[in-house]
């Protein structure tokens, strides 16, 4: 498994990486899209996660591509790990559309290491 970066204790966790956009089939009318954070990460994530013993399974990040930063959550899924939602804003302002890939950044704010 790939580790995370180092960083300092109690700075919270700071992912980057490239990932294609694609469209949440259920929520297609609204045309939802997301990025699937990388395995190994998504595998660590959920380990650091257990420990926060939390109800929901969703964690409130600050997530970066390109010029674009906003806050939003992780979402937990089962068969992909963990995913990010890029909001409507973010795509219009990038020039995203499904099937692009995107450097991202995500900084998870309930997670410290």
């Amino acid at each position: 498994m790939t580790s995370l970066p180092l960083r300092l204790p109690n700075e919270p966790v700071k992912i980057a990486f490239e990932a294609e956009l694609w469209l949440w089939d259920a929520k297609r009318a609204d045309t939802w899209m997301f990025v699937t954070l990388p395995a190994d990460e998504s595998a660590e994530i959920r380990a650091l996660a257990a420990e926060l013993r939390r109800r929901s399974k969703a964690l409130r990040a600050r997530a970066t591509i390109g010029g674009s930063t906003w806050e939003t959550s992780l979402l937990s899924d089962d068969e992909k790990g963990y995913v990010l939602q890029v909001e409507r804003t973010v795509r219009e302002a990038e020039s995203l559309k499904v099937g692009d890939v995107a450097g991202v950044t995500v900084e998870l704010l309930d997670l410290a290491r």
